[in-house]
């Protein structure tokens, strides 16, 4: 019997109107989104539906944005039997991966990502830096070009997100020193990335002490299926070892690429990511051409999962 994981998507991967069709579908969708709108304080619907955009591009609105969608769709998939094996999230996504373990309940999971992006919001301005990707060139490559830019200020990678496509992080100087670097040793592309900040680095040392003191006072469970964290690209299901690793994500880089290579050496053959958009699916195509993934965020996806058998 083939092996399920369910992957959960991160920041970038939101656009406007996402949600709006399986919320007026699925009475599931729309409990989870109304019941964010409560926890939020904020119709968190109406921006996810209609924007404005520049709205939801706020990292503190972002984030549980797109944790609620992918929710909402594990929500409906779950109560249609569709059941994982397995999760991980790309960053932001690790909380909707451990909700969807039952290691975190959707409520607290919500609490800890509106903390987290306000808290990373709050870094970006007090410790401005910025993020670049860079493709076509290999992990040894990034590492030695940002470890030859110390002298200049923090640079450093902050996803590997399939293989030749690598982001950097850090501040402004050494993000565009390392760009220049990248470019003349043969880089095929260097591009400056759209964010509020330089996530997955030491300039979000403030954020992760803020988010320590959130995560010591929710309730962390042992989860139902192995969550493959981040941090270290391998399977958990401890609660105490959770709750160190989400700590230590704000400042460590997200290792998908050993993620989906180690889901797949422990026989997972079908991936399915859940919420907004499809930056996940097109990873996994570039990781491995041979394991399909199939993006779920729709009403259309959601149905042909029953036309095609698949639940």
């Amino acid at each position: 019997m083939s092996k399920k994981a369910f992957l959960f998507p991160g920041q970038a991967s939101q656009f406007v109107g996402m949600g709006k069709d399986i919320y007026e579908t699925f009475p599931q969708a729309k409990n989870i989104f109304d019941s964010a709108s409560e926890i939020m304080e904020l119709d968190l619907a109406k921006i996810c539906f209609e924007g404005p955009e520049d709205d939801l591009k706020q990292t503190r609105i972002t984030q549980p944005a797109i944790f609620v969608h992918s929710v909402a769709v594990f929500n409906i998939l779950k109560d249609i039997g569709l059941k994982p094996n397995a999760a991980a999230g790309h960053s932001l996504g690790e909380y909707s991966a451990l909700v969807s373990a039952g290691a975190i309940s959707f409520e607290d999971g919500l609490k800890l990502v509106k903390i987290r992006g306000e808290l990373m919001q709050k870094a970006g301005t007090e410790k401005p830096g910025t993020m670049a990707a860079i493709i076509g060139l290999g992990n040894d490559q990034i590492n030695d070009i940002c470890n030859s830019l110390k002298n200049i200020g923090t640079v450093c990678p902050a996803n590997y997100n399939s293989p030749g496509q690598i982001a950097i992080s850090g501040d402004v100087n050494a993000v565009h020193a390392a760009m220049h670097a990248a470019k003349e040793v043969g880089a095929k592309k260097v591009v400056e990335l759209v964010v509020s900040g330089a996530f997955h680095s030491p300039l979000m040392q403030s954020a992760q002490e803020g988010l320590a003191a959130a995560l010591k006072t929710t309730e962390i469970f042992d989860a139902q299926i192995p969550v493959y964290s981040n941090v270290k690209a391998e399977p958990t299901t401890n609660k105490n070892e959770i709750r160190d690793l989400l700590y230590k994500q704000l400042t460590n880089p997200v290792r998908w690429v050993e993620i989906i290579q180690n889901m797949i050496s422990y026989n997972i053959t079908e991936f399915y990511e859940l919420g907004p958009g499809q930056v996940l699916s097109g990873l996994n195509k570039r990781i491995d051409r041979n394991v399909d993934c199939k993006p779920i965020g729709d009403v259309a996806s959601i149905k042909s999962l029953k036309e095609n058998g698949q639940v």
